[in-house]
């Protein structure tokens, strides 16, 4: 059944009686925020919202009709009014870990949760989980949010995390065996047998051919943010950035109203540089046409959030 997706305003949550009216919820805070005199870190939210909403109105035209499958990656926290799509390589095992702790299906530190506890399925609420009427009730009363990373970065990241690194080897096994058998001639048996050694090159070529999404969807870890969390249906109330983690992340837990939980440390600045000359150096073996093709596959991202296209790419 197709979901009655309408961009509301916040006052259609304002009369919810949202947990019987004994706190103002997340989404009411944010009114409450846009209401009187704004803060910078409102003021930047606000300005993020309506260049989405610009963005959506300029770069979209008709689109489909969601589904509740559609909605796979948007977590649920009953208990404190908020929806998080989760991005792969953008701080979702962190925001994972604090939803848990919100929730009270974890205890203690968020930091302390396990990386594959957090993303165990199950361990939270997907807002698919529920049927279309339920589904409609949470977009229109809760606080929804998601955390968006410089489009090629986010790349980079998740080549070098599931492709890269000996300790990947599942991953390697499922999509690097695949990526060499199509793509490398005359390919070592190793190489076939194990797909530990894909080349940046190669995964890009991956990503290019049209086989690949005919097949089937991208991998989440380098789909592209708007499909995951197709921004221009649903209504983001907070769009939080990788490159302002932590300012975000205290951005959203004040409007949760959660003083005892802190979002756990973002990388230092070292790391964060690190990522950008990573992104930069494995781009700059890619010939200029493919690098056009392959901003073209992540344009949306780049315009609906508000990125420019980096200063090493060669596009003219």
């Amino acid at each position: 059944m197709p979901l009655s997706l309408c961009p509301t305003a916040f006052e259609n949550s304002l009369g919810s009686g949202w947990l019987s009216g004994k706190r103002r919820s997340p989404l009411q805070m944010l009114y409450d925020v846009d209401q009187g005199p704004r803060s910078a870190m409102a003021e930047v939210h606000r300005q993020r919202r309506d260049l989405l909403r610009r963005a959506c109105s300029r770069h979209t035209r008709r689109q489909r009709l969601l589904g509740p499958e559609d909605l796979r990656h948007v977590l649920v926290d009953d208990a404190h009014g908020l929806l998080y799509c989760y991005v792969p390589k953008v701080a979702c095992t962190n925001w994972k870990r604090v939803l848990l702790a919100l929730s009270g299906r974890a205890r203690g530190d968020p930091r302390a949760i396990p990386a594959h506890e957090a993303h165990a399925p199950g361990r939270l609420p997907s807002l698919a989980d529920f049927s279309p009427a339920e589904i409609n009730r949470r977009l229109r009363a809760y606080l929804a949010f998601l955390f968006v990373r410089e489009p090629f970065e986010r790349l980079a990241s998740a080549y070098r995390n599931k492709l890269a690194r000996p300790y990947s080897a599942a991953f390697q096994r499922r999509y690097g065996t695949r990526i060499v058998r199509r793509l490398r001639p005359r390919a070592h048996p190793d190489a076939l047998a194990r797909g530990h050694d894909v080349r940046f090159a190669e995964f890009l070529a991956y990503l290019l051919d049209p086989r690949t999404r005919r097949e089937e969807p991208f991998n989440e870890h380098w789909e592209r943010a708007h499909a995951l969390c197709h921004p221009c249906r649903l209504r983001y109330d907070v769009v939080g950035k990788f490159e302002t983690l932590a300012e975000d992340a205290a951005f959203v837990l004040d409007l949760v109203g959660a003083p005892g939980l802190r979002f756990p440390a973002p990388p230092p600045r070292a790391k964060a540089a690190a990522a950008r000359d990573l992104a930069e150096r494995l781009f700059r073996d890619i010939s200029p046409f493919y690098q056009r093709r392959l901003y073209d596959l992540y344009r949306m991202d780049f315009l609906l959030f508000n990125y420019s296209a980096p200063s090493y790419l060669r596009l003219h």
